[in-house]
């Protein structure tokens, strides 16, 4: 009889505790496997730039690493083991990786051969143009602590070089590009006494000087060469800025503004550097600028009006009007939340396809409540037709329509500067050539002017 009653505990115990955490675990992985597939469908599971690699022979499916995650939907555990799900919307935080308990995740770029996006870099960021260096976004991972390191470490690498050769004419670097990495390379060069110039296309912040008031910036600890630590793991746009030009300004930094580099060209035994205000030469370069490049335009009438805009800095600037953001990433989505949030404003959305589907999670939460509020109206499916002077008129698949308008954000990404770089004779992952084949291909030395 006793024995009866314990296998009928262990009954009640199995009914009550175990079937039902193994439906809900049930649950869960279809759900997760769905998210999968979903992003799969949508080709948003490939990453652009750094991302988890998991190895799943040491992955013991803790599920850690997804909520660690900042983003919130980067990773998932699918059966056992941890996935990348939504592989583009990882930044490379890298709280993943640290929070592991048995080290199966590291982040980084992984495999970068087949890569048409990221240049072919040696170990000390060199690209296949000797003496050519890049830092940085550039280099696939857009972490602020990646770009102070690899800034540091490229004008390091220079500097012992310049112990061994000579160039008479010149810099002895010209760095391109005045944010984190491009910043962490002028100090660098401070530091070691060389003669060197940095060329900003617009304003002293890089990426960060675009992005809206009070925005929050994750890193991690880091130490910019001459000026000490950044200790905390988040800081407000307008902290790093501020810290941007107190560096700026103790050090002098040599800075010029308003340089859009076009053209690099190797000479005999250095660079001549053509940019939209003038020409430099140096015996080294760094490519510190970010992958954004130009704002990309819609190319419609009336673009050219004053009231069309590709950047939005401070939402409480805008009340009471009538605002159409353009795009389906996540500062358009970002946009359209902090216009919403202001007073009186009518905040409508155009994008071109049918879903977002490359919007960071919380973004996502935080437009379906702005919806909801009816503070915000999407138009999925939409685009452009013409700009007004007090309208827009859009194309939809319910046919043209015209709404009021006061301001345009276009948000719809930019023209990164791959192109410009291919003529300068960077290999990109995607070209498949060696150093050797680069050096063959792209350097036979130029006569001097």
């Amino acid at each position: 009889m006793e024995q009866t009653y314990i296998w009928l505990a262990a009954l009640v115990l199995i009914l009550t505790v175990f079937v039902p955490y193994l439906l809900k675990f049930r649950r869960s992985q279809k759900e997760t496997e769905r998210r999968r597939n979903e992003a799969k469908e949508l080709g948003i599971d490939r990453p652009r730039a750094q991302y988890p690699q998991v190895n799943r022979s040491l992955c013991i499916g803790c599920g850690s690493c997804v909520q660690a995650c900042p983003e919130g939907d980067v990773l998932g555990v699918v059966w056992g083991a941890a996935e990348v799900i939504n592989g583009e919307r990882c930044v490379g935080h890298g709280f993943c990786e640290m929070v592991c308990p048995v080290g199966a995740i590291k982040v980084g770029l992984g495999d970068i051969k087949s890569r048409p996006d990221i240049p072919v870099l040696s170990e000390k960021n060199e690209t296949s143009v000797p003496g050519l260096f890049v830092a940085g976004e550039l280099s696939g991972i857009s972490l602020i602590r990646h770009a102070i390191s690899q800034g540091k470490m490229v004008v390091d690498e220079i500097a012992r070089r310049r112990q061994k050769e000579s160039w008479q004419e010149g810099y002895d670097v010209i760095i391109v590009g005045a944010g984190p990495a491009g910043l962490s390379a002028a100090l660098s060069a401070i530091a070691h006494r060389l003669q060197y110039l940095v060329l900003e296309q617009n304003e002293v912040g890089g990426t960060i000087s675009h992005y809206p008031r009070r925005k929050l910036v994750m890193t991690q600890p880091v130490e910019i060469p001459l000026y000490g630590w950044l200790k905390e793991e988040e800081y407000s746009k307008e902290f790093l800025l501020e810290a941007w030009y107190d560096i700026v300004s103790r050090f002098q930094v040599n800075i010029a503004t308003g340089q859009k580099v076009e053209r690099i060209e190797r000479l005999a035994d250095r660079f001549q550097v053509n940019t939209t205000a003038g020409s430099y030469q140096s015996g080294a370069v760094v490519l510190a600028m970010g992958r954004r490049g130009s704002p990309r335009k819609l190319d419609v009438p009336g673009e050219e009006l004053p009231k069309v805009i590709y950047q939005l800095v401070d939402a409480q600037s805008y009340n009471d009007k009538a605002i159409l953001v353009v795009g389906g990433g996540d500062s358009a989505v970002e946009a359209a939340v902090g216009l919403a949030r202001q007073k009186e404003n009518e905040v409508t959305i155009s994008y071109r396809k049918k879903n977002f589907f490359r919007i960071k999670k919380k973004n996502d939460e935080k437009l379906k409540q702005m919806i909801k509020e009816n503070k915000v109206q999407v138009l999925f499916e939409s685009q452009v037709k013409e700009i007004r002077t007090d309208s827009v008129l859009l194309s939809t698949a319910q046919g043209e329509i015209e709404i009021p308008n006061d301001f345009v954000i276009i948000q719809a990404g930019g023209i990164p500067p791959f192109e410009m770089l291919r003529q300068c004779g960077i290999a990109f992952g995607g070209d498949a050539i060696s150093f050797v084949e680069a050096d063959r291909r792209f350097f036979q030395p130029a006569a001097t002017a």
